[in-house]
């Protein structure tokens, strides 16, 4: 009897080539945010934007671009006031990850997850990397590990 071993990834861009996914199950939401509104908090992990009240809750806001080695999401010239939050959960913790573009769900087969390459990565992404998987359209998709994302020493003890 074959077990299922396709899952559910929410795909987002990421700078130059790349796609980025995660596990469904990790996203709670999306939504859009004016970056007025954050509040930006001092002595903080460069990828850190600040905090952001979403429904009550104090949400922290990680460039995720930033965290990966690539130039901030804010300095982008086509980045007006609003950006997109995907909004994670694990283990009763939240996290806001502020990316370019929320793609399509997408339905991949863990059995052709690849290990990641050290060369295909950078120093900085490397950590938060699964695996990736080649689409149909010959395209890398990034798996991204929500627990070490949630378990970066560079906020853990923030």
């Amino acid at each position: 009897m074959k077990t299922e071993s396709k899952q559910r990834f929410l795909s987002f861009s990421l700078r130059d080539k790349y796609i980025g996914v995660i596990t469904l199950e990790n996203v709670q939401e999306i939504f859009t945010i004016d970056l007025a509104n954050i509040c930006r908090v001092p002595q903080m992990p460069h990828c850190i934007v600040g905090v952001y009240n979403w429904r009550g809750e104090m949400l922290w806001l990680v460039d995720l671009d930033l965290m990966f080695g690539y130039s901030p999401l804010e300095s982008q010239e086509d980045l007006y006031t609003k950006s997109l939050v995907m909004k994670l959960r694990y283990e009763g913790k939240s996290l806001g990850l502020l990316v370019n573009e929320i793609r399509d769900i997408e339905h991949l087969d863990i059995e052709f997850i690849k290990s990641p390459d050290e060369h295909l990565f950078s120093l900085e992404m490397s950590p938060f990397v699964k695996g990736y998987f080649i689409d149909a359209n010959e395209e890398i998709l990034i798996s991204l590990d929500t627990k070490a994302i949630f378990q970066t020493p560079m906020w853990v003890g923030s």
